[in-house]
């Protein structure tokens, strides 16, 4: 079940996508989506090429099924934990996939999550990014791993099925870690990524491997891709990232005593690894001359944490 997530916590406050106000009712996935979708208190909300319908510039579209002409795929996000106006308590929300020719049919703007995430309420927050992922991981798994047959959502859209021989596959999420490194000095460690513009800085960041802890993980990517030892890795929190199917799990780190602060970029994933004070950093996003990760995202959580506040350049992308 899900609530009002994060509770009481000043870091995850800043963590928009780890917002939610639904209860995921894993129980009534075996209702089956049409029973779901019948019930007079249902609503919707339409998603289409990894974007949402919006009734406003931050806000999503919520509908009752019948106004959805046709869908492609519907997938069971839960069930409202309180009447807000547009969806009752206990009513049961969908996700709807739909076409082109759908999608042109219906009235209002979309929006992608990425730009989103920091501006929605905790509901459409938590909505989007559920759907989102769960999106992503129908259109990534359409084939049985074990036959190669085309599968076929089931349980609400909560898994694949083979239908010969009823293998089910259900959905999966990558764990990846990402690290606020400081030194003695208390400077911040960002580096900029080989497909990104070269003014674009970000915090360091890798998948977890098989057989591996979030700590090893974090001295190990570490060290990969900027040449810099570090200890003592601290949890921070952690942010879904359905872009398309991580969990972002943050932490701090220092560097190593006696280690050198000298970083030396992988040269294939991370170009060039910079160390900034509060001041520097400030003082360039301001400008625009480096750009930092947008407010949607673990990454400027932290840095904003470790500078103490919001940065002046309006967590932009």
């Amino acid at each position: 079940m899900s609530r009002r997530y994060p509770l009481n916590d000043s870091f995850g406050s800043r963590l928009p996508l780890s917002r939610a106000s639904l209860d995921r009712d894993h129980l009534s996935r075996t209702l089956g989506i049409d029973e779901l979708l019948a019930d007079p208190r249902a609503r919707v909300i339409v998603m289409h090429d990894r974007a949402a319908l919006l009734s406003a510039p931050a806000a999503l579209a919520v509908h009752r099924p019948d106004r959805v002409p046709e869908y492609e795929l519907a997938i069971y996000l839960g069930r409202a934990v309180e009447d807000d106006g547009e969806i009752s308590a206990g009513a049961p929300v969908t996700a709807l996939i739909v076409g082109d020719a759908t999608a042109a049919s219906l009235d209002g703007e979309w929006g992608e999550l990425r730009q989103l995430g920091a501006e929605l309420s905790v509901r459409d927050a938590g909505l989007f990014t559920e759907a989102l992922a769960m999106a992503n991981w129908h259109s990534s798994y359409r084939f049985s791993p074990r036959s190669g047959r085309a599968s076929i959502p089931d349980a609400a859209g909560w898994t694949r099925r083979d239908p010969e021989n009823g293998v089910e596959s259900f959905p999966r999420t990558d764990a990846a870690i990402i690290v606020g490194i400081t030194d003695e000095d208390d400077r911040l460690l960002l580096g900029s990524n080989a497909m990104w513009e070269k003014n674009r800085f970000s915090l360091l960041a890798g998948f977890v491997e098989p057989g591996e802890s979030l700590e090893a993980a974090v001295i190990r990517e570490v060290f990969e891709e900027s040449g810099v030892h570090v200890v003592d890795p601290v949890y921070k929190g952690s942010q879904p990232w359905p872009f398309p199917a991580s969990l972002m799990v943050g932490f701090r780190a220092r560097v190593a005593p006696g280690s050198s602060t000298v970083g030396t970029p992988d040269g294939e994933e991370i170009l060039e690894v910079r160390w900034f004070t509060r001041e520097e950093l400030a003082a360039l996003s301001a400008t625009g001359e480096i750009r930092l990760p947008g407010n949607t995202s673990i990454a400027r959580a932290i840095i904003d944490d470790w500078y103490g506040g919001a940065l002046p350049d309006g967590g932009r992308w």
